[in-house]
């Protein structure tokens, strides 16, 4: 019998594709982290799904549905950057499981709403701005969680873990709350969100406290103003805001699928256009054991920012449904190598006594790129037709990203290895660590 040491090079290749499980075997914290995030992604896409219906049912209006981003977009942003200057002033897991039980809170109340004889329309509006308030205060202080429970050096396994569940729900998560919503209706879907949370909320206490650093700027303006100038003053990370920013300004085009799917006479596929990226997202993350081992985190964002942009230009002039489809996934999987090498330097290299401010900031970078870019997608379809908009909006993507990769050159030189950042970032961590045992 061979053993593991006898296995052929082929077998070994393949085994250093697969995810690396050493965050989820290291980490009880880790661990409980992890499965609260896949128990609440699910329920997340059963309200996702279930709020348009409801009030598509209630209305009619394709208008009054869009309307709910646009609730939802301002509340996210202010509360994103106070919420980042709160996961820096105190325990980062306490505020994460008061947002849970928050947000668990405000589903109930979307329940509730739906359960009588006749449900209205403005609670759900006031309940989705309320939940992006609640989401604004949270994400950062769950996103910089991760650094605090795992080694240095595990920090990108990590993130491809977390990416993992994140695309599996993004590909199945909708299919079952449809199936869910259309046979049992909405107010069965925010039941089971509800329930959900419930189970996040026990699975959330059984972590261990993670206080702040010692003497932690208090929340204020002040202290976001001062998370800000961090962002502004470290050109690499800037870097890899205004890329991403640049990336969905110019190709995201999601606001006029529909329209493209009919130019293919594929309005069948609609649904599949929508989840092809989340594909390709999931294919990085099932064969994601190979970025552990990148240093120039910087080099892989730029390259993929001009895989994403590339892609979508290749989608909009592809002749037929199936191409469009493959180019789609290829968008996701270089968007999903994108975030990869972007989480690992912000948590590789952002100090701990500002990483919730950054996150904050970085809440903003990824909440107004997509809606912007929806905007411009539809805009410029008006210009110049669906496809133009489409492979337009991929080239000028690319453009961007070169003209912003010249412009910072601090991104293409980060490197792991020899970033002064990370490297006080890792000795943070490893004197942290070594205070319990002394």
């Amino acid at each position: 019998m061979t053993s593991p040491e006898q296995a052929s090079p082929g077998v070994s290749r393949a085994r250093g594709l697969l995810p690396d499980l050493t965050p989820w075997r290291s980490s009880r914290d880790f661990r409980l982290l992890w499965s609260s995030g896949c128990i609440t992604s699910f329920g997340s896409f059963l309200t996702y799904v279930a709020v348009p219906l409801q009030i598509k049912e209630l209305t009619g209006s394709s208008f009054a549905v869009g309307l709910v981003g646009a609730f939802e977009l301002v509340p996210l942003i202010v509360f994103g950057l106070w919420g980042g200057a709160l996961a820096d002033a105190m325990d980062r897991r306490k505020l994460v499981l008061s947002a849970e039980a928050g947000l668990a809170l405000l589903t109930g109340l979307l329940l509730l709403n739906a359960l009588l004889p006749h449900p209205l329309l403005w609670p759900i509006y006031l309940v989705a701005a309320l939940v992006a308030a609640v989401d604004g205060l949270q994400r950062p202080a769950l996103d910089s969680l991760t650094p605090r429970i795992v080694a240095h050096d595990q920090l990108t396994a990590a993130f491809a873990l977390n990416s993992l569940y994140r695309n599996v729900g993004s590909v199945a998560g909708p299919a079952l709350a449809g199936i869910i919503v259309a046979t049992a209706g909405v107010q069965t879907a925010f039941a089971l969100d509800v329930a959900t949370f419930g189970a996040s909320l026990l699975l959330l206490a059984r972590m261990r406290a993670v206080p702040p650093p010692t003497g932690a700027e208090k929340p204020s303006v002040r202290a976001v103003a001062t998370g800000v100038k961090y962002a502004w003053s470290r050109k690499d990370l800037l870097g890899t805001y205004v890329i991403d920013t640049c990336a969905m300004l110019f190709a995201f085009p999601v606001a006029i699928y529909p329209f493209f799917a009919s130019e293919l006479h594929a309005d069948w596929a609609l649904g599949l256009m929508y989840g092809a990226t989340a594909v390709g997202a999931l294919a990085v993350s099932a064969t994601s054991g190979w970025t552990s081992r990148i240093h120039r985190h910087g080099r892989m964002l730029v390259l993929a920012a001009l895989g994403w942009g590339a892609a979508m230009a290749l989608a909009g002039v592809a002749p037929n449904i199936w191409l469009v489809l493959l180019c789609l996934a290829l968008a996701g999987g270089a968007d999903q190598i994108s975030g990869t090498a972007r989480s690992t330097m912000w948590n590789q290299s952002i100090p701990d006594a500002v990483r919730g401010r950054m996150a904050g900031v970085e809440l903003l970078s990824y909440s107004v790129g997509p809606q912007l870019g929806q905007v411009r997608a539809g805009g410029m379809a008006g210009l110049v037709g669906v496809r133009g908009s489409i492979w337009l909006g991929g080239l000028a993507c690319v453009a961007g990203v070169v003209a912003l990769t010249a412009a910072l050159p601090r991104l293409l030189a980060y490197d792991d290895r020899t970033d002064a950042h990370a490297a006080a970032v890792r000795a943070e961590h490893e004197a942290r660590q070594a205070v319990p045992a002394a």
